[in-house]
């Protein structure tokens, strides 16, 4: 394991190489949606949701669904539909010991995002899932986030990663599959082309349905 060797113990040293505050960045941050930001999210195909457990255990969950998935129920509020995943739970069960979120919503061909922080619950509100059913499926649970921050987070990573530039992407020709990876780290006993098979039919058959 990697020992460090000059490890930044306070927020001083950090003032030391990196001085002074630019005060645009201090004052983005708002407390609610405005009509920046509901825009922005109701563009999002794309977004990555942070929660911890009473532990500090993190979770960083994808969700993805057609642009507009995440509601803007008000200035304050937002919903989030749960889709079938790994049915691990993670988010779910972080929710509901610390009830903490942190969000990052993407649009493809923009280089920005906007981050959202705030509380949240894990509700079953029928009329409100029913307005997130895709191909007449309907969520079993949304995610309603009262928001106590947000902003708009300047391209600079975007850029660097050149996210949007597939021109510029390496060759992913080496990587193992996603199958692959299952049956190795979990040691399972299943022959890889069953388990490549399955993955491959989640995928297929299993994007609104458990």
């Amino acid at each position: 394991m990697y020992e460090p060797s000059d490890v930044v113990t306070s927020e001083a040293e950090i003032r030391a190489v990196i001085p002074g505050t630019i005060e645009r960045q201090v004052r983005k941050v708002i407390d609610h949606i405005d009509d920046h930001v509901r825009i922005w999210i109701e563009h999002s195909p794309f977004m990555t949701m942070a929660t911890y457990s009473s532990t500090g255990a993190i979770d960083v969950s994808p969700k993805g669904d057609p642009p507009g998935f995440v509601k803007v129920l008000d200035t304050k509020t937002l919903a989030i539909p749960d889709r079938p995943g790994n049915h691990r739970f993670d988010s779910f069960l972080n929710i509901l010991e610390t009830g903490r979120v942190g969000l990052m919503f993407l649009v493809p061909n923009r280089l920005e995002v906007v981050r959202v922080s705030g509380r949240a619950q894990v509700v079953r509100d029928a009329a409100l899932r029913e307005t997130m059913a895709v191909d007449g499926k309907i969520p079993d649970f949304a995610i309603v986030v009262y928001v106590e921050e947000a902003f708009y987070h300047c391209g600079k990573a975007v850029i660097r990663s050149a996210l949007w530039e597939p021109d510029k992407a390496i060759s992913v020709e080496n990587l193992p599959t996603y199958g692959r990876a299952l049956k190795d780290h979990g040691a399972l006993e299943t022959p890889l082309e069953e388990v490549e098979r399955l993955t491959q039919d989640n995928l297929k058959y299993r994007l609104y349905d458990e």
